[in-house]
């Protein structure tokens, strides 16, 4: 029986399933999925981290897969978009403009009783969304009961302003909702806080369907920071101009020029932006 390490501090048994649907979920074959497996059962000692299980993965990935390694670093890829939060809040900005809505970062609303900044405002129909984001960059934190708490008084003083206004003006209130976004994982007692409190949370492997890691995959909207041929300083460059995905690299090419790189080399991202943001299809390998 082999032990890991998680990066809470956590111990816990290592699982084959885990490692697999990971793998497998970034477009890894089976055959080279089983092979970083048996390498991974192989290499590794007794008590590992989860950051060395990682680490072994991906290399193999990127030296046989790189679009698979790319899409297996994707929560790796949001720790790099900090050390600030604010390109995270564009980053789930970005998820949620793809699903049809009319977004804005960064503002203020009233509330009953105070002004609040709110870090995404997302409009569709009738529906408003209110959108805290949480940003952590390191795996260990997690989103507890108190951020959830937070969020939730403050959607509630900016709904009660809403509808109180709604009502002095005789017509009916629009449908809102709170949610908490975070880019690692929450607590527990901050997702039966949530679902009591009618809190939608979304975090990197919550809920079960429709979490971050879903959303990203099923709006293809990869962040930038989880290509390989683009380096760091680039990509910081990038986000400094407020791009954060993938596909907007490819519409600013300008950008990669003025950093010194080559037609050839701005090919070579291009190509990988492309086998990255291709929806994962079944390998021939597979069947």
């Amino acid at each position: 029986m082999k032990w890991i390490t998680k990066a809470s501090g956590e111990r816990e048994e290592f699982s084959e399933h885990k490692l697999r649907t990971s793998l497998r979920n970034s477009g890894s074959p089976r055959k080279l999925t089983e092979e970083i497996i048996a390498h991974v059962k192989s290499e590794l000692g007794d008590d590992i981290k989860t950051s060395d299980i990682y680490h072994h993965a991906f290399t193999l990935l990127r030296r046989m897969r790189p679009p698979a390694a790319a899409r297996y670093s994707l929560r790796q890829a949001l720790m790099q978009l900090g050390p600030s939060g604010f390109p995270f809040e564009r980053f789930v900005g970005e998820i949620l403009k793809s699903q049809g809505y009319s977004v804005t970062v960064g503002g203020t609303l009233p509330g009953f009783c105070v002004m609040h900044e709110v870090d995404i405002l997302a409009e569709k129909g009738q529906k408003h969304i209110f959108v805290e984001c949480k940003y952590h960059n390191n795996h260990g934190i997690k989103s507890d009961v108190k951020v959830a708490l937070y969020v939730k008084a403050r959607f509630d003083d900016i709904t009660k302003a809403h509808e109180t206004r709604a009502e002095n003006e005789g017509r009916p209130p629009r449908i809102h909702e709170g949610w908490l976004v975070t880019n690692t994982k929450l607590t527990s007692q901050a997702i039966e806080y949530g679902t009591c409190a009618g809190l939608k949370l979304i975090g990197w492997n919550y809920p079960k369907k429709g979490n971050l890691q879903d959303l990203i995959l099923s709006t293809e909207a990869h962040p930038l920071t989880c290509l390989s041929t683009i380096d760091g300083s680039i990509k910081n460059h990038l986000l400094e101009n407020d791009i954060v995905l993938c596909r907007d690299v490819q519409k600013n090419t300008h950008l990669l020029k003025a950093r010194g790189m080559s037609d050839a080399d701005i090919q070579k991202v291009s190509d990988e932006i492309k086998d990255v943001c291709l929806p994962i299809e079944e390998n021939p390998e597979d069947a």
